[in-house]
């Protein structure tokens, strides 16, 4: 069997777990590895036992959380238009996303990394930097923006594109490689017995990292030409109207969902920067312990994507439909688990991170709150999703602007005045309670639409 066919059967025809675990389980390796990639440098940095260090990472966060909008923008939005051509059998579109998400990205890079370069002192201060944190925050966001936007973004948008034709394996691992080398480099560049560089060790380590995941990807577009259908000729970069249209109708309400997920982290972050370097240090512990779990349910949802947007173009709603639901359980079972542990044992958990009983009690109670929403957020994800694939760019921006302006950062103000500083980790909580329940009413619906828009072309046809 070619390749190709082998991608087709894939799609179409292999039994819907087999299918799902294919192309999730590598997306959700490689999610769950870029977790403890971030979590790598939260965990040696705190070896320190400096809380100003460990704030600096912290506070960088959304920084770092931006470039998941350029991310969606050209990744989620060209993977999209790429998948459901290849459910129409239309290679050249195929071929001119995929371009135009590669050149993009790599322009939108440069200009990440030339603004921050020029803005970087009055930016320190939108993060909530005081006199104690900001050398070392500006020290980490050197290595990680100034001269690693590009590699950051390109690295995650070219996993995207492979991904979209049904090669999950080799995405996961171009980012596991990258994951895997910062893991390694962080306790040299970190800690003492090393070259002892603090927080700016650590964003070496990542500049350096996602330098080899863009190798990666480079090395493989070279060794499958001709049998890929993610192309970088620049000859194929040439944006028309459907092209700009396709891949920006499902990636910018994408973009603009992390661009308020940045908005969410930095209010966070100011809020808590108010109680001082030790709440702040054991917020961001409690975040990332937090991810672990979330970014799972987020590669599930990546890896459905292809089989949905797939299946969605040629009209399959019956198997369309079992890929949904055989995701939700699977998901649900597991965070649902995860938050139990996670509720009973938060000292537990913080302390891996940081031997500093004052930052081990709050985080502990931050990490309570938290807990209650990974279900909740887990069935937003997939939800979502599912909207990126079938090109309902638009639900994916309701759903974004409802987490965020809507009912998270009121909630922020709100439970932060009720319960000060404590009140701040249940405001997601607060708010995927009514959006998983938003998101079940909009996919029944979907799933209602498309049943009948069959059933109408089945007794067209016998007529």
């Amino acid at each position: 069997m070619g390749e190709d066919q082998k991608k087709i059967d894939l799609f179409e025809n292999k039994p819907i777990p087999g299918a799902v675990m294919t192309l999730a389980i590598p997306t959700i390796l490689s999610s769950l590895v870029m977790v403890f990639y971030n979590l790598a440098d939260t965990y040696f940095v705190g070896m320190l036992n400096d809380a100003v260090q460990n704030a600096a990472v912290t506070l960088a966060a959304p920084v770092l959380l931006a470039f998941n909008a350029v991310n969606n923008l050209f990744g989620v939005g060209s993977s999209s238009m790429m998948s459901r051509a290849l459910g129409r059998r239309d290679y050249e579109v195929v071929y001119k996303s995929s371009a135009f998400g590669f050149y993009c990205s790599i322009i939108s890079g440069l200009l990440f990394s030339l603004f921050f370069t020029i803005f970087l002192d009055p930016l320190l201060v939108l993060l909530g930097t005081d006199a104690t944190t900001a050398d070392a925050t500006a020290a980490y966001l050197k290595w990680t923006v100034c001269f690693g936007a590009t590699p950051a973004i390109l690295n995650v948008v070219m996993a995207y594109l492979v991904r979209a034709e049904g090669s999950s394996m080799h995405a996961s691992i171009g980012t596991m490689s990258g994951c895997l080398l910062n893991i390694v480099l962080d306790p040299i560049f970190i800690l003492p017995w090393g070259l002892n560089m603090g927080a700016e060790g650590a964003g070496m380590a990542t500049f350096l990292s996602n330098c080899v995941a863009c190798l990666y990807f480079f090395v493989l577009l070279f060794v499958k030409r001709g049998h890929t259908y993610v192309c970088i000729n620049p000859k194929m970069f040439r944006p028309n109207r459907s092209i700009v249209a396709g891949v920006c109708t499902v990636g910018i309400p994408a973009s603009i969902q992390n661009l308020l997920n940045v908005t969410g982290m930095t209010v966070l972050n100011n809020f808590t920067s108010l109680y001082g370097a030790d709440p702040v240090a054991a917020m961001g512990i409690a975040q990332k312990i937090y991810q672990v779990p979330t970014n799972i349910a987020l590669g599930l949802s990546q890896g459905i994507m292809p089989l949905i947007s797939y299946n969605y173009a040629s009209g399959n709603i019956k198997r369309m439909k079992g890929v949904l639901f055989y995701a939700i359980r699977a998901a649900m079972v597991f965070t649902v688990a995860v938050a139990v542990a996670y509720f009973s044992f938060s000292d537990f958990f913080i302390r891996l991170f940081m031997n500093n009983e004052s930052v081990i009690a709050y985080g502990s109670r931050f990490l309570h709150g938290f807990s209650l929403g990974i279900p909740f957020l887990c069935l937003d994800f997939i939800a979502v999703g599912v909207f990126q694939a079938t090109g309902m760019g638009r639900h994916a921006f309701l759903f974004a602007v409802l987490r965020k302006i809507v009912l998270e950062i009121p909630a922020l103000c709100l439970l932060n005045m009720l319960f000060p500083l404590y009140g701040l980790a249940y405001a997601q909580f607060t708010a995927e309670i009514f959006l998983a329940t938003a998101a079940v009413i909009v996919l029944v619906r979907l799933f209602r639409k498309l049943q009948r828009r069959t059933e109408g072309s089945k007794t067209a046809g016998q007529s």
